[in-house]
């Protein structure tokens, strides 16, 4: 059984970097035929391809009416695709920030996480010091339907803004053969298909091995789980900055960071309030300050270097310490 579960590991990790190719080649490819800059895709189709786990997990979870594990769900991966993914993209090659990135959709993305923060973190607050709960673990606030309409409604008007942005500045004709749509929608199709089971087997395989190894749940979820959810942002935004797609890569991380505050979080809240726990409020707290420090990091020289992406990684392992330990 164990030697199985190595193969599943093995096959998923294989089924992930394939699907990581085939789609950052159909993503670029669709790019360049409607002359729509490679940033626009990161931002919208990868971003919301490569979340389909995180939606997969937080509306599963809603249906059930146990969606505590929606708000934490989508706060680990977007602390993950900051620190790790973005990071260990710098560590291998110094990423670029695009100017869009940096005045329009960084901010954009820190003033969603701040409302989310106003919305879960305020009640969830006041609600602790008043009952003087004894435990984080207890629920002490929601994000409730309304204000689960209202990110989403944040979320329709960003990417309404977006594609009107993209037809009022198109791309630059280049050079070069440009692939037919249909094999443009082929690649996109069939890489996503093969990053989302890849992803399932990783997960699944880990968790097993981990099992026999006497991890406990707890530290499969903070660890395990939350990484399996974020390996799709992680193995396409690698490939993409190999492949030179540097801004498809940052993009990749940021609209998925949006998607999930903003879509995720939003109709996990419509289907069913989001429970909200002390815990959760610090993990909100945590991520704003993470996003403010890699912003300052692309602002710095309008790339993420080497080292910028080794703060960030090692920061990660610091949180996950620090999330296993509490």
């Amino acid at each position: 059984m164990f030697i199985l579960n190595v193969l599943i590991l093995l096959t998923g990790f294989a089924a992930l970097i394939k699907g990581a190719n085939l789609f950052v080649d159909g993503s670029a490819a669709l790019a360049k035929r409607f002359r729509v800059p490679g940033l626009i895709i990161g931002l919208t189709i990868v971003a919301f391809g490569t979340s389909a786990p995180e939606l997969a997990v937080s509306t599963s979870a809603a249906l059930q009416g146990a969606n505590e594990i929606a708000l934490s769900n989508v706060v680990g991966s977007n602390i993950f695709n900051l620190l790790c993914v973005l990071g260990i993209c710098a560590v291998i090659h110094p990423v670029p920030v695009a100017a869009g990135i940096r005045r329009r959709d960084f901010p954009f993305s820190i003033l969603t996480t701040i409302a989310v923060f106003l919305m879960a973190g305020a009640g969830t607050l006041f609600s602790e010091l008043t009952i003087h709960a004894a435990g984080m673990a207890e629920q002490a606030g929601n994000v409730s339907r309304i204000d689960g309409a209202v990110i989403m409604a944040l979320f329709v008007g960003y990417t309404a803004y977006l594609i009107m942005d993209a037809r009022k500045h198109p791309e630059e004709e280049e050079n070069g053969s440009i692939l037919p749509l249909w094999k443009c929608l082929l690649l996109i199709c069939g890489g996503l298909l093969l990053i989302i089971g890849g992803g399932q087997a990783v997960v699944y395989g880990a968790k097993e091995i981990a099992r026999v190894a006497g991890m406990s749940e707890t530290l499969i979820g903070l660890t395990i789980v939350a990484v399996g959810t974020s390996l799709p942002e992680l193995v396409t935004s690698v490939v993409a900055a190999r492949k030179g797609e540097t801004g498809l890569a940052v993009g990749n991380v940021i609209g998925s960071n949006i998607f999930n505050l903003l879509f995720i979080l939003g109709i996990s809240a419509v289907i069913h309030p989001v429970a909200v726990n002390l815990a959760s409020v610090y993990d909100l707290g945590i991520l704003m300050i993470i996003s403010l420090l890699a912003y300052l990091f692309s602002l710095t020289s309008r790339k993420l270097k080497r080292v910028e992406g080794i703060i960030m990684v090692s920061l990660y392992v610091i949180y996950v310490v620090f999330a296993a330990v509490r």
